[in-house]
């Protein structure tokens, strides 16, 4: 699969500086928690973020945080989410300058992984181009693990 950005507005060589390298998990395994399973980062560009009543209930709009408008095409392109061996497909709307968000599918995505406020979700773009986006979603419910946020937390402000 093709993992770079083809769109020169938005091209990048190299992933973000805040991005160091997949080390979430040390080891190659997968986790459960609560009930889900947890796999590895592939070593792909991502974003976290945190939900808030406005992306879950009753909007359910996701509007997305600046640190992944440079990893995302500056175009309105089709947009694929997969969690859990499920696939939800959705518009990206990234031709905006000001807001880079989902459409309104992204609630069938809320409602079919029963999110809540307070859970994490961890964005990795496994393949971004000018014609589409398909992003892995790993989702951490409720309380973030202590070890984990501060992992991501660091990376984010570096």
């Amino acid at each position: 699969m093709d993992t770079s950005v083809s769109d020169p507005v938005c091209a990048f060589e190299s992933p973000p500086r805040w991005y160091s390298g997949p080390q979430l998990l040390s080891k190659p395994t997968n986790v459960q928690l609560q009930g889900e399973e947890l796999t590895p980062l592939s070593g792909k560009p991502f974003f976290h973020l945190i939900l808030s009543k406005s992306h879950v209930k009753p909007h359910c709009r996701m509007v997305l945080p600046s640190k992944a408008h440079q990893l995302l095409p500056c175009a309105m392109v089709s947009l694929v989410l997969t969690h859990g061996g499920k696939k939800w497909e959705m518009v990206y709307h990234g031709d905006n300058c000001g807001q880079k968000r989902f459409d309104t599918k992204w609630r069938n995505f809320v409602i079919d992984n029963d999110l809540k406020v307070g859970d994490a979700c961890l964005f990795e773009i496994v393949e971004s181009d000018i014609r589409m986006v398909h992003i892995a979603v790993h989702i951490l419910r409720g309380d973030v693990p202590t070890e984990l946020l501060e992992k991501v937390n660091v990376r984010s402000s570096s």
